[in-house]
């Protein structure tokens, strides 16, 4: 790979950019001066700087609850080769905040180079925003806003990140509040699209969790009201990490060739976001929690629970889902465990009853693309 650019090489990069340029020249309805100051601006918004070694030694201000969290890999080997060769951009679903730290971290682990991440810009406040900013690496996203300078900007911006950085981004934008899957925004892949570069790849990659961090604050929503400080969303990620221990699943997927798709063509970004969000929904590890919480009633008895869980496992070896277990006694014993722990249900002799409803249906819609018959009760 080429060496580094630096900052005001990449400016100077993204200014020469015809679709820039075109920016410039016509100004939407504004003087070209004013334009040009938008546009600087917006890249000094956007402007990241990565000191991985640092941020590695540093430890993540988040490392108290990071160490809750046992990280688990599949199919590193796909980006250990693709990465030999070849610039990579790495797609994912969207669970927790606590993804763009676990993901990079497996990474890492397994000696493959650190992506830059696509974050919202509600991250960057306070000491962790610098963090961001200046250590990790993460790239600042406007992600509501329609301003065609500011897209512009972005698009061109991103796609000259990707000629010295790889990239990761969730197109799903935010978290899932409701738990299933959200539909692909394609404004990034588009900039990968458009770029320029040769021999990328995109990857895509789910994660999974047991429980998820966040999981009480997010399901009581359902759907996502407004963008809140990550300061107090910080607070709220310590308060709900006493007690709180799980495994994360990280999974890649076949690698997808960009080149194959015509980068001015609306439909090839759509066919390929399509195909992104299939793949990882495929990859998506199916843990006993989710399956538990996908078979539960208000109130069952174990051996009835016993009797939907393993229906729902022929269901599911069916469409080819990444399961992790296969016995229907171990999903059960496992997922109503952890279940349990976290307060989402309560045993009462040989009956299990829903004590959070809200929770147990955010479990039950992250498996829905898997189980369309089986929509939560």
């Amino acid at each position: 790979m080429a060496m580094t650019r630096s900052t005001e090489d990449i400016t100077q990069a993204v200014m020469a950019r015809p679709e820039v340029t075109r920016l410039l020249q016509h100004g939407h309805g504004e003087a070209p001066a004013l334009v040009r100051a938008q546009v600087l601006a917006y890249l000094d918004e956007l402007r990241t700087t990565q000191r991985y070694p640092f941020y590695r030694a540093l430890q993540h201000p988040l490392y108290p609850i990071l160490r809750k969290v046992t990280r688990h890999h599949e199919h590193v080997e796909i980006v250990r080769d693709a990465a030999k060769s070849h610039r990579i951009v790495y797609a994912s679903n969207h669970r927790s905040h606590l993804d763009y730290l676990v993901e990079p971290l497996v990474l890492d682990d397994n000696g493959i180079r650190p992506p830059l991440i696509a974050a919202g810009i509600n991250l960057f406040g306070g000491p962790l925003g610098l963090i961001h900013k200046h250590v990790t690496g993460a790239v600042p996203i406007r992600r509501a806003t329609k301003d065609p300078v500011y897209l512009t900007t972005l698009k061109a911006y991103v796609a000259e990140l990707l000629r010295d950085h790889d990239l990761f981004f969730y197109p799903e934008g935010g978290r899932s509040y409701s738990g299933e899957m959200k539909p692909h925004k394609t404004g990034l892949l588009h900039a990968v699209l458009q770029s320029g570069v040769k021999d990328v790849l995109l990857v895509p990659v789910a994660i999974a969790y047991d429980l998820v961090l966040e999981d009480r604050a997010i399901a009581r929503q359902g759907v996502k009201k407004r963008q809140r400080p990550f300061t107090y969303e910080l607070a709220e990620m310590v308060g709900l990490a006493v007690g709180y221990r799980a495994r994360a699943f990280v999974t890649f997927g076949p690698a997808v060739a960009v080149s194959a798709y015509d980068p001015d063509s609306r439909k090839d970004a759509l066919d390929l976001a399509h195909l992104t969000r299939d793949a990882i929904g495929r990859l998506y590890k199916v843990l006993p929690t989710a399956m538990v919480a996908s078979a539960m009633r208000p109130s069952i008895t174990r051996a009835d629970l016993l009797s939907n869980v393993d229906a729902s496992l022929e269901q599911l070896q069916a469409a080819g889902a990444n399961l992790l277990l296969r016995d229907a006694k171990q999903v059960v014993e496992d997922g109503v465990e952890r279940l349990e722990q976290r307060g989402v249900l309560q045993a009462e002799d040989d009956r299990l009853r829903v004590r959070d409803r809200n929770v147990l249906r955010y479990y039950a819609r992250s498996i829905q693309h898997l189980l369309p018959a089986a929509a939560p009760r």
